[in-house]
């Protein structure tokens, strides 16, 4: 009787330890993040998200805000958003979303207005 104590306590121990390393497998990782919008070469975006690469994608930079003045997307050689430049964007963000990438905005940036 002692020897099966043993035993059963083992394939006990065994299957918490292989019920734990599912839970620790199966988990969804963070995800890698880019920002996207300050190199004119770097492609679309909808482009940058079909890669596969990353999971979140920070648009770059709403670099005017608050201070009762109009905010103010710099997306460097991209397009420029205040002559109706962007008519992608806004496409290229469904994209991404579609794809399960999430896109969030940067607020700030290297010299801003805030």
């Amino acid at each position: 009787a002692p020897q099966m104590a043993s035993r059963s306590s083992s394939l006990l121990q065994l299957l918490v330890l292989a019920v734990a390393a599912t839970q620790f497998l199966g988990s969804e990782a963070g995800g890698i993040s880019i920002y996207w919008g300050q190199n004119g070469g770097e492609g679309t975006l909808a482009e940058t998200c079909a890669t596969g690469n990353y999971k979140f994608v920070n648009l770059a930079f709403l670099a005017a805000f608050g201070n009762g003045q109009p905010p103010v997307l710099n997306l460097a050689g991209h397009c420029d958003p205040t002559n109706g430049g962007s008519t992608n964007l806004s496409s290229d963000i469904k994209s991404c979303q579609s794809s399960g990438v999430k896109v969030i905005l940067s607020i700030g940036g290297g010299a801003g207005s805030y």
